[in-house]
């Protein structure tokens, strides 16, 4: 979002004095009215059911808007996604903000492929959860065993190994999913 010019003016009937409120231009959707520092100058809350009238972020991944059905992805509609990509161009969107060529989707995809073994060793961890713990439960539980097992990048800092991080999720995470149904 970027700053605009135009400022909100909000206004009490109670003798209160009023507040001016900076307006962000959305890159999408509609323009955002800056409430955070409302209740420090006012002491008030906003109300808004449901968040019908709240963005609750800045993302420069995903836009969503309920009432019109939009779901983007870094500017593309889900249902585009999901007929002319393979998960492997989705990732590749997400971490790079944009589509891979033919060349990048070759070396994306031999980079991702080269990470897809899973320790045996996760057997004996996934036979710590009972056998009617929910699927999804498990899954959280073997993806956060695996700093265990790759604790080699974790300098978070540091952008290499954040994308060998982001390699090696992506590559195992067909494999854990299918252990964690599986398992269920």
């Amino acid at each position: 979002m970027t700053p605009s010019d135009v400022k909100a003016t909000l206004s009490f009937s109670d003798g209160s004095p009023s507040m001016e409120l900076p307006i962000y231009q959305g890159s999408v959707g509609p323009d955002v009215i800056d409430i955070r520092k409302l209740y420090a100058q006012t002491g008030k809350f906003t109300y808004d059911p449901g968040f019908l009238s709240t963005a609750a972020c800045q993302s420069a991944i995903t836009y969503i808007d309920g009432d019109k059905g939009e779901l983007l992805y870094r500017g593309y509609p889900i249902e585009q996604l999901a007929e002319n990509c393979d998960f492997l161009d989705t990732c590749y969107l997400l971490l790079n903000g944009e589509l891979p060529n033919a060349q990048q989707k070759q070396d994306f995809d031999r980079k991702v492929t080269n990470h897809t073994m899973v320790s045996e060793q996760m057997q004996f961890f996934l036979r710590g959860f009972r056998r009617d713990a929910h699927p999804m439960a498990v899954l959280t539980g073997l993806v956060g065993a695996l700093s265990a097992f790759y604790h080699d990048v974790t300098d978070i800092q540091n952008p290499e190994h954040r994308a060998t991080a982001a390699n090696r999720l992506i590559g195992k995470m067909p494999t854990l999913v299918a252990m964690a149904y599986k398992y269920s």
